[in-house]
């Protein structure tokens, strides 16, 4: 489902508002529930420039050393759009389901210098025990590849 920009209050991954879809991921207060709204959640931090949630939401053997976010980039996001979960239709294919992997597959519209890209990646989260939560389970980003 493809969400255009978002409009005043609503949350930049295309949920109604920022308070009732993301914002309480960015804000700590909550652990989002599945890979794809841990995605989203990410999505967003990217359009709030939210580093510190970007590099708690990463998974610790795959997480940059460096900055995620370049400070210089003139970068506008656009929209979200949600091609999958793989999950989803591995269950539909009766595969075996391993509920701590999970895929998920979109594209992110975004602007630079005035001209617009696609980002189309498919990518990977685990779920797993959060040292810093006290051992809470938590979907963490893996890494992603990106379709042609």
């Amino acid at each position: 489902m493809p969400t255009s920009s978002p409009s005043p209050g609503a949350c930049p991954c295309g949920g109604a508002s920022l308070a009732a879809c993301c914002g309480p991921y960015l804000a700590g207060a909550a652990l989002p529930p599945s890979a794809e709204a841990l995605m989203r959640s990410r999505y967003t931090a990217y359009t709030q420039r939210d580093e510190a949630y970007l590099r708690a939401t990463w998974h610790p053997r795959t997480r940059p050393l460096n900055a995620i976010l370049d400070p210089d980039a003139q970068l506008h996001w656009l929209g979200l759009e949600i091609k999958s979960a793989l999950r989803l239709r591995q269950r539909k294919a009766e595969l075996p389901d391993h509920p701590d992997s999970d895929t998920v597959e979109f594209v992110a519209r975004y602007k630079v210098g005035g001209r617009a890209h696609r980002l189309h990646e498919r990518s990977r989260f685990l779920r797993e025990p959060d040292p810093d939560l006290g051992g809470t389970p938590r979907w963490f980003y893996l890494d992603g590849t990106f379709p042609k």
